[in-house]
């Protein structure tokens, strides 16, 4: 098995996310890949391009700011061997009101005038330590199938993370893989960090949500 760990970054990344990838850089076939770029859907597309032609199973996608461990990679593994293409880790936004980065709902729509509204609903009520189907997911940790992606590849080509209007890469990624027929999951066994001015997490979003 073989997977490649791509990274979007600029030029310097957290203490703590470095600890995170020391902490699997010992897994047998894995490999690690940097992209520094100020068009992260840029970077992303050559990642797709890099696992496809490298000849790679799976992707292990991760944001520079990104706090996680070994277990936490190990559910995600653990998903995609029980043929799950599509997985993230339970992340969280790092600032007020901490949401998880989950989606119930997304999808572009028109008005009567035809202008195209794009919407999407965060998942604040969400199962704990399972598995479960979502609309979309941020893509500061996610592992996928390479077999799953190059079906989406079969659509749409390998501009996959060419940001729709009104959306970022990471949610027009996520719509062109349900319309491809996909299904996105995320395993809230989990908990991955968010760096900010300290590791945010969910216990941050249960306290301001309970405040």
């Amino acid at each position: 098995m073989k997977t490649l760990v791509a990274v979007p970054c600029m030029d310097m990344m957290h203490t703590q996310f470095v600890s995170s990838l020391m902490s699997i850089r010992t897994k047998e076939g894995y490999e690690f890949e940097f992209g520094a770029s100020s068009l992260v859907y840029d970077t992303r597309n050559q990642f797709i391009a890099k696992a496809i032609d490298g000849g790679f199973d799976r992707i292990l996608w991760s944001d520079s700011d990104m706090v996680f461990t070994a277990a936490d990679v190990a559910y995600l593994e653990q998903d995609m061997d029980h043929g799950y293409d599509f997985v993230c880790g339970l992340a969280f936004k790092r600032k007020p009101p901490f949401t998880p980065v989950i989606f119930s709902e997304c999808f572009i729509d028109k008005n009567e005038a035809g202008q195209l509204i794009p919407t999407s609903t965060v998942m604040k009520d969400y199962p704990k330590d399972a598995l479960f189907e979502v609309a979309a997911f941020g893509f500061g940790f996610v592992m996928m199938s390479v077999e799953g992606l190059k079906r989406i590849v079969d659509r749409y080509g390998r501009m996959l993370f060419m940001p729709h209007p009104g959306f970022g890469e990471d949610l027009s990624f996520c719509l062109r893989a349900h319309s491809a027929g996909e299904h996105l999951f995320c395993d809230s066994r989990t908990e991955i960090g968010h760096v900010g001015t300290y590791v945010y997490g969910k216990e941050q979003f249960e306290r301001y949500e309970n405040a």
